[in-house]
């Protein structure tokens, strides 16, 4: 009685081999939904930048001079002068919070202050009220210019 021999590798259907090899089709769909789950994560990324900005936006428009700024003014100019400075830092904000998004700054015109807005219009309001006259000024400088453009625009106190 002779044992039947199981097929060798080579007596099976060549066909078969291939039979559940994945498709380009199925690989087409795995790359677009690889693509959409970037986009679906970029999209998130730009929602939560925009809404952050939105906030720092908001933080600067609605901020004020503080209650104590007198006392912390005087210090300040009093340490720079001490230290041979003769310029301070008041705020630094971006161009676009401008009402001409920093163009006049850009261009040294002399109405600049009336393209300011939020905590910039009220501090340059205070020196105009209290600060020039006692003989102090105010600048206003593009700081940088991201892809060619106006980017923060700082305010500058001198004496």
């Amino acid at each position: 009685m002779s044992k039947a021999v199981p097929p060798t590798p080579d007596a099976v259907d060549p066909a078969s081999k291939f039979d559940d090899i994945i498709r380009p089709e199925e690989l087409h769909h795995i790359t677009e939904e690889e693509e959409l789950a970037r986009m679906r994560e970029a999209l998130e990324h730009e929602k939560k930048r925009e809404q952050e900005q939105a906030a720092l936006r908001d933080a600067f428009m609605n901020q004020h001079i503080r209650h104590d700024a007198n006392e912390r003014f005087t210090n300040a100019v009093r340490l720079a002068a001490e230290r041979g400075v003769t310029e301070l830092q008041i705020t630094r904000f971006p161009s676009t919070y401008c009402t001409d998004r920093g163009r006049a700054i850009n261009n040294f015109e002399p109405d600049w202050p009336s393209t300011l807005t939020g905590f910039a219009r009220e501090a340059f309001d205070i020196y105009a009220k209290h600060l020039k006259e006692k003989g102090y000024r105010m600048e206003a400088r593009i700081l940088d210019y991201p892809g060619g453009m106006p980017g923060d625009v700082g305010l500058f106190l001198r004496w």
